[in-house]
């Protein structure tokens, strides 16, 4: 494993889990704890984690505007832990989505947005959703905001998925854009029903 892919994964425990031990990142991803020591300098200088007494852990704040703990900053709908997403702000404020489709829509809506943290679908792993597969039109309803986007880690994950399942497998920038290109036309529907009712 490259270093830049360990630092990825080192910076998603840290920001998921909020302190970690360098003996636990070192057993994780099967490196010597000085090559972990290595691999933390570039996150030390970036002031995304700091450290503690065998570990690192988070400088990030999480922060829910005007939604309550375990809301979801755009819908506000509650959060299911399993689904939920956080979008990192280039301040360091972490908001939590109730899903990939409100992380999504999220991102659009603030545009200062250093990173979105989903958890695989399956796996329950957390990981860059620019690193990821979404999902798109399938069968299993997780009961939370239309269209779903359901994040899977690993491409043939999402494929073995979908062949029971169905749906459209997409990159993190499909998704994106089927996401918006769909809620556009959402509400250019709604508005063309509410406008053909007042005539």
């Amino acid at each position: 494993m490259l270093p830049e892919e360990r630092q990825r994964r080192i910076r998603e425990w840290v920001l998921d889990q909020g302190d970690v031990k360098i003996s636990d990142l070192s057993a994780k991803l099967h490196v010597s704890e000085m090559t972990i020591h290595r691999d933390l300098k570039p996150l030390l200088a970036e002031g995304i984690v700091k450290k503690t007494y065998g570990g690192v852990m988070s400088t990030v704040k999480e922060v829910q505007h005007s939604a309550a703990p375990h809301q979801c900053v755009y819908c506000q709908r509650q959060c299911n832990p399993r689904l939920a997403c956080r979008i990192i702000r280039l301040n360091g404020n972490v908001e939590i989505a109730c899903c990939g489709h409100c992380g999504f829509l999220q991102l659009q809506r603030v545009k200062d947005v250093d990173q979105l943290l989903v958890q695989d679908f399956l796996l329950n792993t957390t990981f860059s959703a620019k690193h990821g597969w979404f999902v798109m039109e399938s069968s299993f309803n997780v009961h939370c905001c239309q269209p779903q986007l359901l994040p899977f880690e690993q491409q043939e994950v999402a494929e073995k998925f979908v062949k029971g399942f169905g749906g459209l497998v997409l990159s993190y920038k499909e998704a994106l854009d089927v996401l918006i290109e769909k809620m556009n036309h959402a509400t250019c529907f709604s508005k063309r029903t509410t406008d053909g009712e007042g005539e």
